[in-house]
């Protein structure tokens, strides 16, 4: 990948702010290239249904992605496979350090996305790929009428917990607080599903067993008071609680949150020239596909602006 040419524009992620953001570079003639350290997509292809982007109804998250890569690739837009391991800025230019060589960039967009944040139960890395998933599009065929229990209260949460009860035997959410964050919509559902429950004000603390997880430690978090629950099969423990985002690489020039979401401003700039975030990265209120997409477009729009090319409709 190295060269001596300085790229007009680096993208960081190959979801839908990277993808979008692509799409708006190739437009606008700008010499870019969009790194993926994965599959491009990143968290949208665990996700089985998607029936809340406008004009794809019914879709799933490979589909929907396959149409964006396809789309970015046929405009000319560049795609590679590498992961960044560090940033320098020299004057007005980055260098950025990839797997597959060094690139330098008059400008960079970071959507590297989030990643699932862990509950912090014991056992819970021990037992990953186990028993213990954070994909249950991924994971949920391999506990067919088995026990299964999901940690959030969110709409991801209460979202998988629904998804999972087509496989397994019964799916509990386990609630610390005593209300649910998800919209009143869903929490309606799950609690109309003949195969699921809520425990609230509940923490799992703690999973153990022999090659599967066959007994959970809960704790009440009103009385302190902690009990154990036995499964011969091996149940599975699920973990929606959120996602860190993977801002690191941009620490040293961007403002974040005390959460790690980069600060932005409406054109998805950073207090540093010439760096860009978007999509769940960014400090936004909401973080769905769209809302990514959109991200990736402004930011696109505004690098191009910013590098001195004529905006473009």
């Amino acid at each position: 990948m190295s060269n001596n040419t300085t790229k007009d524009l680096v993208i960081i992620g190959g979801g839908p702010a990277g993808l979008a953001a692509s799409i708006y570079a190739a437009r606008a003639l700008l010499d870019s290239v969009t790194l993926e350290q994965q599959a491009y997509g990143g968290q949208v292809l665990l996700t089985s249904e998607i029936d809340n982007y406008p004009g794809v109804p019914n879709a799933d998250g490979y589909s929907l992605i396959e149409s964006m890569r396809q789309q970015a690739t046929d405009l000319g837009a560049k795609l590679a496979t590498a992961e960044v391991v560090s940033i320098t800025k020299d004057q007005d230019e980055f260098e950025l350090q990839t797997t597959e060589g060094d690139l330098r960039a008059r400008a960079i967009i970071l959507a590297a996305g989030a990643v699932p944040r862990h509950a912090g139960f014991e056992g819970e890395e021990a037992y990953v790929g186990r028993g213990v998933s954070y994909c249950a599009t991924c994971d949920g065929m391999f506990f067919r009428n088995r026990e299964v229990f999901v940690i959030g209260g969110g709409n991801s949460a209460v979202e998988e917990a629904l998804f999972l009860t087509r496989f397994a035997s019964h799916v509990t959410l386990v609630v610390r607080k005593d209300h649910l964050r998800a919209q009143a919509v869903l929490a309606e559902e799950l609690e109309n599903n003949e195969k699921a429950s809520i425990r609230y004000l509940t923490s799992i603390t703690r999973v153990s067993g022999e090659q599967a997880i066959n007994q959970i430690t809960f704790r009440n978090n009103e009385t302190g008071e902690t009990y154990e629950e036995t499964f011969e099969t091996g149940a599975g423990v699920f973990v929606f609680v959120g996602r860190v985002p993977t801002s690191e690489l941009v620490r040293d020039f961007v403002d974040v949150t005390p959460e790690g979401y980069v600060i932005t401003d409406a054109y998805m700039a950073t207090r540093t020239k010439g760096i860009f975030a978007a999509g769940d990265v960014r400090n936004t209120p909401l973080r769905q596909i769209v809302c990514a997409a959109s991200d990736g477009a402004i930011a696109a729009t505004n690098v191009s602006a910013y590098l001195g090319h004529p905006v473009y409709e």
